[in-house]
């Protein structure tokens, strides 16, 4: 069932805003996934009414990629629109604007936030494309939004960093199997700069979870010189669309092709709370391990679209 959004912030409950100041949105999300917004605008005149929240693609110049959700009476001086989470926004990044009659639209700036139905969000059973949507403040001030479209989905859990090793916990959605899918997986290390050379390592499952240890040897004993990025997948054994767990006629987890096709390989991620930007607030510790070429520094870490890596760099 889904919770309702949290009761958002009255405008007596927020600083008022300067005479010239931006408009501001205040944003609350439910347990689902959905959002709302509320903007302190009087609309008085009923030609307003086609008033709308406008979200626009980052980077789509044509503006082929726009939604527009109305805005309705929300109180006085306020007004309302809702991003339901059934509707699900190409990935990206979305500014966000209000348009009013014929005016240009305008950049919304971000008021209060209630993201707390975010954090440690365990989607239900669909097979649907798992769509999130996370608001956040532009390094301008403005209002944007994060949004991901994945399916099936790997959420990154626990990763601790011990012996030599990371050992890593995760969750498989979006699947309709996932005992069957998660049966003979493997995490699967491939090296960015050269997408031939790869690892793998197996996975022990628990129903829709599993867990997994990566030594870092493995990874350093590639190093060359310079930085290495180590991208980790979730991979099945067998290399079919179809029959889930079932290894292809003639097929195996050993005999699996090394290329793997994006049918059978997730990209294990962490998008299931309320931090739009896990690189900075998600640091692990460095190992120094030793090699033939020298000592190098390993580190696990989210990429800026909160993938889960490994860096392997000079000392």
């Amino acid at each position: 069932m889904t919770t309702p959004p949290a009761q958002l912030p009255t405008p007596a409950s927020r600083p008022e805003p300067e005479a010239s100041g931006p408009l501001r949105a205040d944003s609350v999300a439910d347990s689902a996934g959905g959002l709302t917004f509320d903007i302190d605008l009087a609309l008085s005149d009923p030609a307003d009414w086609n008033a709308a929240l406008v979200l626009r693609l980052r980077g789509d110049a044509e503006g082929a990629d726009e939604v527009r959700l109305p805005l309705s009476p929300a109180g006085e001086r306020r007004v309302r629109a809702v991003l339901p989470s059934t509707v699900a926004l190409p990935e990206g990044r979305w500014d966000v604007y209000v348009a009013v009659g014929d005016e240009r639209p305008r950049r919304l700036a971000p008021g209060l936030n209630d993201l707390r139905s975010l954090v440690d969000r365990r989607p239900g059973p669909s097979l649907s494309p798992l769509a999130v949507c996370i608001p956040y403040t532009t390094k301008h001030g403005n209002l944007s939004l994060r949004s991901w479209l994945r399916a099936p989905h790997v959420e990154a859990g626990e990763l601790r960093v011990a012996d030599g090793t990371l050992t890593g916990r995760g969750r498989l959605y979006r699947v309709e199997r996932p005992v069957a899918w998660l049966t003979g997986a493997v995490v699967w290390a491939r090296l960015r700069r050269d997408p031939s050379v790869e690892h793998e390592v197996p996975v022990t499952a628990d129903c829709a979870d599993f867990g997994f240890s990566l030594a870092y040897a493995d990874l350093a004993a590639h190093w060359d010189g310079g930085q290495d990025v180590w991208d980790l997948w979730l991979a099945r054994a067998d290399g079919g669309e179809e029959g889930e767990g079932q290894a292809a006629e003639g097929a195996s987890a050993e005999t699996a092709p090394a290329d793997r096709s994006p049918a059978t390989r997730v990209r294990i991620a962490r998008i299931l709370d309320d931090v739009v930007d896990k690189k900075p607030v998600f640091a692990y510790p460095a190992l120094s391990l030793g090699t033939d070429r020298g000592t190098v520094r390993v580190t696990p870490y989210y990429t800026a679209d909160n993938d889960l890596s490994v860096r392997v760099e000079g000392a």
